[in-house]
């Protein structure tokens, strides 16, 4: 199969005459224009150009491949144009995952803002929980919670999410608080069935990480539906903060453990490795990296 040099070569000698004219358009070598024309000759199996010492034309056949050709090769220079653009001003569709409860909340501000700047772009979000495949699902960044496994993909990292012991002021009116982890083997907690780790909640306990044992009468598959019953007195909860602030703000629910809090859960926005990313890509984590500050969560 012919390569585009080697057509892009064809064109130029027919242009302009001869295969130095063509030589100083494209910018090479003589020899490179001249081994370019005979490999797209010797690929097609016919005389393309008439040769002489001063000039070289087209033959019959030329002609007619020139007509045939020429338009794809301005498409093909159009196309590198427009995608060389899209390096320099931020256009087309930039498609976006996030965390279904992240997105509302922390993220959307950020898009509103993004799309009032670059009128350009527009934006789809796929909103899920899952570690979405970003290749799989055509998506052209993420914003992921957790520690990245995924060594294919490149980012920034947005903060960390801080993990907390919350209960409602009744339930300590009756069962008093915990000041140590290993309290918790006395305390109801409301657990999630089917997690990863099922009643194992992570503190940090003498500067290590420590997983204690926890269970109580309630388990609840949801996260909502846990916050719900932590409310109603029905036991303690472990959860990421920024999901429970508006309870601690009403007054209905109250941290406690603080100082045995684990390690902050990382937030990474994501993109695949390669080539330099779109202007769309590029200026959309930038913004995001500025307005997003997550470590005090």
């Amino acid at each position: 199969m012919s390569r585009i040099e080697d057509l892009e070569a064809f064109v130029a000698v027919v242009e302009f005459g001869s295969l130095t004219a063509a030589a100083n358009r494209l910018q090479r070598p003589l020899q490179t224009v001249s081994r370019a024309l005979a490999a797209l000759e010797e690929d097609i199996g016919v005389e393309l150009i008439h040769r002489t010492t001063r000039r070289s034309t087209p033959s019959e056949a030329g002609e007619t491949f020139y007509r045939r050709v020429k338009p794809a090769i301005d498409e093909i220079h159009e196309a590198r144009l427009e995608a060389a653009q899209r390096l320099l001003e931020p256009s087309g569709v930039l498609r976006i995952g996030a965390p279904a409860l992240f997105a509302p909340r922390f993220l959307m501000p950020i898009v509103a803002e993004y799309m009032r700047r670059y009128p350009e772009v527009e934006v789809e979000l796929d909103l899920s929980d899952a570690f979405v495949d970003l290749a799989e699902d055509s998506l052209d960044m993420v914003v992921r919670i957790g520690d990245l496994a995924d060594s294919s993909l490149t980012g920034r990292r947005l903060g960390g999410l801080r993990r907390v012991v919350f209960g409602a002021p009744s339930y300590f009116a009756t069962r008093g608080r915990p000041s140590h982890p290993q309290d918790l083997r006395h305390h109801d907690c409301v657990t999630r069935p089917g997690d990863d780790r099922q009643g194992i909640w992570m503190f940090t306990i003498d500067g290590k990480p420590r997983g204690i044992k926890v269970g109580g009468p309630l388990r609840v598959n949801a996260m909502a539906a846990i916050y719900a019953a932590v409310g109603e007195g029905l036991g303690l909860g472990f959860s990421p903060l920024w999901q429970i602030e508006h309870l601690i703000a009403a007054g209905r629910v109250e941290v406690v453990l603080e100082e045995f809090e684990p390690a902050p859960v990382p937030i990474h926005i994501l993109r695949r490795e390669g080539r330099a990313p779109t202007a769309k890509v590029r200026t959309f984590i930038d913004l995001l990296s500025k307005r997003l500050k997550l470590d005090h969560l």
